[in-house]
């Protein structure tokens, strides 16, 4: 049966659907020996399908992974990570993965590895809304009317947030730990955000992605998600909201 290219190669561990358009953008990817198009179809029970001159195994084994992201790693390959490290460095598993869930340098918590890239696109892109749950270690001590504008949506690069839920866990004298959930994750959406507002983050740990919990995994830990785990992230990932 056929279905787009990019499908294809993401269900077999290619990367994500956005990064395998890029591949046959890039000329990488060849249908029976022919250079790809973007938008093609192909059986991949019938079709030679190759990247970089490889074939493309369509039952690979799939791979989910629940990690405890430490602050100074990256979440992905980048400029700067020969430097800092990889969480795919700290997950020494044979299979290519990517992550689903990025965290900047200075934020730790919760990020989940796949070679399922139909699911990791599915979790990842933001027509489908799904929930991360974040633990907030602020300054001061934010009151009702700065939780209910932050609940509400503040503006961000001229177009204002999605509602979140936002509700205090504990305070100090200086400090507070926040509660904050976003069905939206704009770059460093929550540590700009806190700013704005006027209570800038100290520390900011993911402690949920949709069904999955960060649990009892420490810095640096990791482990495979469980049958149950798995059935309930591809029922969530398979939501439309509303």
């Amino acid at each position: 049966m056929k279905d787009r290219l990019q499908k294809i190669l993401a269900r077999a561990g290619c990367g994500s659907r956005r990064a395998c358009e890029e591949l046959i953008r890039q000329g990488r990817v060849a249908v029976n020996g022919r250079q790809a198009k973007l938008g093609q179809k192909a059986d991949p029970e019938r079709d030679r399908i190759t990247l970089d001159g490889r074939p493309v195994e369509s039952d690979l084994q799939k791979v989910y992974v629940a990690l405890h992201k430490p602050r100074g790693i990256l979440s992905d390959k980048g400029d700067d990570s020969q430097q800092s490290g990889t969480v795919h460095d700290l997950v020494p598993l044979p299979t290519r993965l990517f992550s689903v869930g990025r965290l900047d340098l200075h934020s730790e918590g919760l990020i989940l590895l796949t070679n399922d890239g139909e699911l990791a696109h599915r979790l990842t892109h933001p027509r489908y809304e799904h929930e991360k749950e974040y633990r907030v270690y602020v300054e001061g001590r934010p009151g009702q009317k700065t939780l209910n504008r932050w609940r509400r949506g503040v503006f961000l690069d001229g177009k204002r947030t999605a509602p979140a839920q936002v509700k205090v866990l504990s305070e100090e004298k200086e400090h507070s730990w926040l509660c904050v959930v976003l069905r939206e994750g704009r770059k460093r959406q929550i540590r700009r955000v806190a700013a704005m507002l006027g209570h800038p983050v100290q520390r900011l740990i993911r402690v949920r992605i949709g069904p999955i919990r960060l649990g009892e995994l420490e810095p640096r830990q990791w482990r495979r998600l469980t049958p149950a785990e798995v059935a309930a992230l591809q029922a969530d990932a398979r939501k439309e909201r509303a």
